[in-house]
C-alpha cells in the first residue's frame, strides 16, 4: 500500500513533529543541529573538562584534597 492510500485509509499512525523538530529537519531523531548535539554531549564534555583539569593539576605538581587522604 502506498502512502497515500495509507493515509486516506486511516492506516498510517505517524505523529507529528512538534517543538524545534517542526521547524529544523536536521533536528530530527538524534539530529545534528548544534543546540541537541550539545544537549546530547553535556556529561562527556563535562566529565573530558575534568579529567583535563585533573591531568593539569598532575602535571604541575598541585595535591588535591583526594590525593591526601
Amino acid at each position: 500500500m502506498s502512502l497515500d492510500k495509507a493515509i486516506q485509509h486511516h492506516k498510517e499512525h505517524r505523529k507529528k513533529y512538534y517543538g524545534s523538530e517542526a521547524i529544523d529537519p536536521s533536528c530530527r531523531c538524534h539530529g545534528g543541529c548544534d543546540w541537541c548535539l550539545a544537549n546530547r554531549l553535556h556529561k562527556y564534555r563535562k566529565k573530558q573538562l575534568q579529567l583535563e583539569q585533573k591531568e593539569w593539576e598532575y602535571l604541575n605538581g598541585e595535591e588535591t584534597s583526594e590525593d591526601t587522604n
